[in-house]
């Protein structure tokens, strides 16, 4: 079971959430909600739950296919239900960027298994309504100096 503190640490909205290995995320309301801009939004982790989860299957499996990735990049947009209490995110959209020697079939291939298969956070998040979909970006590495 895995266990996370989280500490309210001003007299508003702002919290810090410590993992049991020390790590620490600082959240925050808005300050149409009282907040003081202190720290990510909740919904906000949830994005960047999506990306992390991803981004390490994604790498195993580029890693495994025996790709040079150099560099990687995602970002992440998403858009919450409207109008409605709970906001849901309704539509999420990734644009992978990838620096390296990569093989665009093998790119998105690493993407699909890890979006649609491996990933608790997608499935997790598309068990809740989410469409979630995305784009690939491949720039070749920059020649090394002689």
């Amino acid at each position: 079971m895995d266990t996370i503190i989280l500490e309210r640490v001003d007299q508003a909205y702002a919290f810090e959430a410590t993992d049991a290995l020390g790590h620490q995320l600082r959240m925050d309301a808005s300050p149409a909600l009282g907040g003081s801009n202190a720290g990510i939004r909740p919904m906000q982790t949830l994005l960047m739950g999506l990306g992390g989860c991803g981004g390490v299957d994604i790498v195993s499996i580029l890693k495994k296919q025996k790709q040079d990735l150099q560099k990687m990049k995602v970002v992440i947009q998403g858009q919450r239900e409207e109008g409605k209490e709970p906001s849901l995110w309704k539509t999420i959209e990734l644009a992978f960027h990838f620096t390296g020697q990569i093989d665009p079939d093998k790119a998105e291939k690493a993407i699909a298994l890890s979006l649609n298969k491996y990933c608790s956070v997608a499935a997790t998040l598309r068990a809740a309504g989410a469409s979630i979909t995305w784009t690939i970006h491949i720039a070749s590495p920059a020649p090394q100096p002689a």
